[in-house]
């Protein structure tokens, strides 16, 4: 049985208003991230503190892992 010409509407309909509704959910998305990510103070020109600590954490878990990754591999050589 063809689907009738209202369902089409009602389909199309549907398709349109989920576009719009995602395209305006994902800007709001976007702004919400910018908004939330730690940036340089306006007033003083330099990072806020929490930009720094999550400078500093970010580092120090890549040197823990290039170390784990090393140290896994020369016990690999010597087993």
């Amino acid at each position: 049985m063809p689907p009738t010409r209202t369902k089409d509407v009602f389909n199309r309909r549907n398709a349109v208003m989920g576009y719009i509704a995602w395209q305006g959910w994902k800007k709001v998305i976007k702004m919400k991230a910018r908004s939330s990510v730690p940036s340089i103070d306006a007033k003083t020109k330099k990072p806020n503190r929490s930009a720094i600590a999550l400078a500093v954490v970010g580092a120090t878990t890549i040197v823990v892992m290039k170390l784990k990754r090393t140290q896994g591999d020369l016990e690999a050589l010597d087993g």
